[in-house]
């Protein structure tokens, strides 16, 4: 028996029904589930017209443990707990992956969306970039740390900041509230932005210093707080991406994560007169995962999580989609 959430075609609705269970080829290993996150990059893909790979199983934020291995899958055996993320897979010879940048490689596979995802009972998956995890923690917990820790981290990193600067968060959802546990931890200033006072509510909770309602924010910030010293927006919104510029001190920098089809109309003007650097953020380095991981370990930053049944992952996707999800939503198996 093998349920999984399956997207049939582009722009179609995502269905929970009965799989074969996959058989790994060379490199993989065949992974029984744990827990799986629900990812807004898998609404992103759920909403997109033309797809590589249909059907397709969703899936990229997951924990299991090893039950078959095949040739060249390394030293995984049965019964290994592994994490299982967006990179499935890289070439290993390209300019980025010899420099620890494999997320930028240009013949990555990655998991629920150019290769099958993990949203299902078992799942084959490639041996090369996956992560051995504590064995003590719950899986609910571990997930999120796979995609949402991942990049919530490595944008925070990006960032720059010194101690005692001030970053803005925009977006309080599955990345932000971790992204404010990990600025925390880094010793920065927060300021956390979002639409819902629930979200702000979570942020001042774990130890946002400053909340703002989403409308409006760049010049609240600027007003009332003299502006930040970095933004990062973890949320889709275009919207968002303006406030966060109107709120930058002169050389601030603005680290963009969250996934908009909408194009931005840039303040050319305003950016180079303040000197602001822009620049994209897509997951993290190995180093920035196994940090992750080891914070989560210790207890200085965790994630927040709904747990779910696999067959409530259609609803959840819509729940997303309306914003009404506080932490993570993670389906365990």
């Amino acid at each position: 028996m093998n349920r999984a959430a399956v997207l049939k075609q582009g722009k179609g609705p995502v269905v929970v029904e009965e799989i074969e269970v996959p058989r790994p080829g060379p490199g993989q290993v065949l992974v029984k589930m744990e827990a799986c996150g629900v990812c807004h990059s898998d609404l992103f893909i759920a909403g997109l017209e033309k797809l590589p790979l249909v059907p397709l199983v969703l899936g990229h934020e997951g924990i299991g443990r090893v039950v078959e291995t095949s040739p060249a899958a390394g030293s995984y055996k049965a019964g290994d707990r592994i994490g299982i993320t967006f990179l499935a897979s890289s070439c290993a010879v390209c300019e980025w992956c010899a420099s620890e940048r494999e997320r930028f490689c240009p013949k990555q596979l990655n998991s629920g969306y150019t290769s099958a995802g993990v949203l299902a009972q078992y799942a084959c998956v490639a041996a090369q970039h996956l992560v051995r995890v504590p064995e003590k923690q719950p899986a609910a917990e571990l997930a999120p740390l796979c995609c949402a820790g991942w990049t919530a981290y490595a944008a925070v990193r990006e960032t720059g900041l010194e101690p005692g600067r001030t970053l803005a968060v925009f977006g309080m959802g599955g990345l932000g509230h971790l992204a404010v546990q990990y600025a925390i931890h880094r010793k920065l200033r927060v300021a956390a932005v979002d639409v819902e006072p629930t979200k702000l509510e979570l942020a001042r909770e774990i130890g946002a210093s400053i909340v703002v309602p989403a409308e409006n924010a760049g010049r609240a910030l600027q007003k009332q707080h003299g502006g930040v010293d970095a933004a990062v927006v973890l949320t889709p919104s275009v919207s968002a991406i303006g406030q966060a510029l109107r709120a930058l001190k002169r050389c601030g920098t603005l680290v963009l994560v969250g996934l908009s089809p909408e194009a931005f109309e840039l303040p050319v003007i305003d950016t180079v007169m303040k000197g602001i650097t822009l620049r994209g953020s897509f997951l993290g380095t190995r180093s920035d995962l196994a940090e992750v991981f080891r914070l989560a370990e210790s207890g200085a930053a965790r994630p927040r999580v709904e747990r779910h049944a696999l067959e409530e992952t259609p609803e959840l996707l819509e729940k997303m989609h309306r914003g009404e999800l506080l932490g993570r939503a993670v389906i365990e198996f």
